[in-house]
Parts: C-alpha cells; structure tokens; sequence
C-alpha cells in the first residue's frame, strides 16, 4: 500500500516506489509450467473467480510480533501514515478502485524468491492490494529482516500483520504459476457481509483447483483510505557510494508484475479500467525520482495490468 518518504541524502532513510513507464508491456510466451499442461494454461488466463473455495492456506501462520519483526511492522505503519498525510507523491505506483466500484478485488502478483534485499532498514511491499473498505490487504513483503512472505496485514482493528506466509518452493508449487516467464500467485479479496463490512481473502491453489482461504475480519477500515490499491511499492535507502537506492542494483534482474487485476461488482468481474481504477500518484513518473534512473515502468493494459523493471 501507498506509504513512503523519498531520501534526499545519504544516511537518511527514504520510501521509494517505481515510476511508471508509458510504453505497452511486450508478454512473452511462459515457459513450460511445473504444474502441468492445465496450468500452464492458466499462466495466460487467471483461475476462474467463481471457483471452489476450500480450506486454508498450507504454511499460513498467526504473525506474532517480536524483536525480529517489530522494525517491518512499524516501517509498514510509518509509511502508511505518510501517505495518509500526502507525503508520497512519488514513491508508490499502480492502481487505486475508487470506492464505491467494488466489493471485491483480484490480481495476478509476481513473486522471485532470488530477490534479496541486502539493507537492514528496507523493505519492498510489491505487489500489494487492498480493496476499497476491506478489512485487509494482502502484500508480497522482501526484507533483509523477515525475508521473503506474503502478510495478511489487518486494517479492521489490527493495525498490523495478522498472518504469514513464507515465499518458499512449497509456496511456489502449491498457489503459483509461471505469468510471462515467472512464478505468479493469484489473490482474491471479497465483502462476505455488507451489514458487518466482512471481508475474506484467498490465494488460489493449484493443487486443488480451488481458493484457499488466507485471511478473514470484519469492522470498520481504519486505514483512512476510501480507495483500494493494486501497486508497486518500496522503502528504500541511498547507497552513498552510488547516489541510487540499493535496490536500484539488488532488483536488476527482478520483475515485479500485476496482471488480470479485477473488480466485481453486482457478482461480476470486470477488469480495472481508467473510469474506475485511475494511476497514481502519476501515469508517468520520473524514474530518478525514486533513485532509480534504469527502472522502467510499463503501463502493459488498461489499468489492469503494470509492470516495473529494469
């Protein structure tokens, strides 16, 4: 989700998240799926939304705050309430449904467990979504810290991460599939109960053919946010002996991708368009603006599809 500050100096931390370029995405054709000749089909068409949805997800366990962890969490809040103060004009990227479009939200997220971030004060939340009002967002999370997860982060009352995933070969056999020649997950957030603002989020399993269920609360959003978000988004710190972010070199290889990005409304599906899901915080940011003057960032839809690279 949309929270950073930018560094403009050495020494200083700083949240940084990519730049959008204007060019359409060029999809090469995936490589031959682990999962089978039914999966790799899937890699060029999401998992029907309407599927079976069917136990929990394998590996997801309660996030219980410790001094591991404590930096993450409380980095994740800092830059939350700098974007509620409009401080990030320039460190995040994606889509925001507006609300009021939808109650239920869906995307293709790229995952690359060879990403490591190397500085301990980093973090990359990408991809990350939430929908309009939700209870939850759902965000890839790379940190020297915590390593490689996906959090279940609560915005119902929790104020933090409610359960974790870690990003291991049992993940990447079980909820993903190769999108455009990486591994990718597919997450579904949906309102449950109107009345009690109840919300659930699933990850697809491939296994199973079937959703599993991730994360479920009800109660009022406190994230103060009346949109959702689909984006990129990184806090990141000036390397003094470069002038770029240390990503800027850790993710020169890395693709950060979400594809297919969904809003149901009336019980329908309907891809993200430019009258509901608008680009933020620009459709064509300057890349050196996030200390990163190589990265791309590829506007490959309308509004249903980004790509951040190098």
């Amino acid at each position: 989700m949309p929270r950073r500050k930018l560094l403009t100096c050495a020494a200083v931390l700083a949240v940084l998240t990519a730049a959008p370029a204007t060019a359409s995405a060029t999809v090469s054709a995936p490589p031959e799926s682990p999962h089978g000749a039914k999966a790799a089909v899937a890699a060029n068409r999401p998992p029907d939304p309407d599927a079976p949805k069917r136990g929990r997800v394998e590996g997801a366990r309660p996030f219980v705050p410790n001094a591991r962890n404590a930096k993450a969490v409380q980095r994740f809040r800092d830059l939350h309430r700098s974007r509620v103060r409009r401080q990030q004009i320039h460190h995040f990227w994606g889509v925001e449904p507006a609300a009021g479009t939808h109650d239920g939200l869906m995307a293709t997220q790229s995952v690359d467990t060879s990403y490591k971030v190397s500085y301990s004060a980093d973090f990359t939340y990408t991809p990350t979504i939430k929908a309009a009002s939700s209870c939850m967002e759902i965000t890839t999370v790379y940190s020297q810290v915590l390593g490689n997860e996906i959090w279940a982060w609560d915005w119902c009352g929790g104020n933090g991460p409610s359960v974790e995933l870690k990003l291991d070969a049992s993940f990447v056999q079980t909820y993903t599939t190769p999108v455009n020649g990486h591994p990718a997950y597919n997450v579904q957030l949906v309102r449950t109960d109107a009345s009690r603002n109840s919300w659930s989020a699933y990850l697809y399993n491939y296994k199973t053919s079937s959703w599993s269920l991730f994360y479920s609360k009800s109660g009022t959003d406190t994230s103060e946010l009346k949109y959702g978000w689909d984006i990129f988004e990184i806090y990141a710190t000036r390397n003094p002996s470069t002038g770029t972010a240390y990503y800027c070199s850790e993710a020169k290889n890395v693709v950060f991708e979400s594809s297919s990005i969904k809003l149901r409304k009336n019980n329908q599906w309907t891809p993200a368009s430019p009258s509901d899901s608008p680009w933020q915080p620009s459709a064509n940011p300057n890349p050196s603006d996030y200390l990163c003057p190589t990265l791309k960032f590829v506007r490959a839809g309308a509004n249903d599809h980004w790509i951040v690279r190098q």
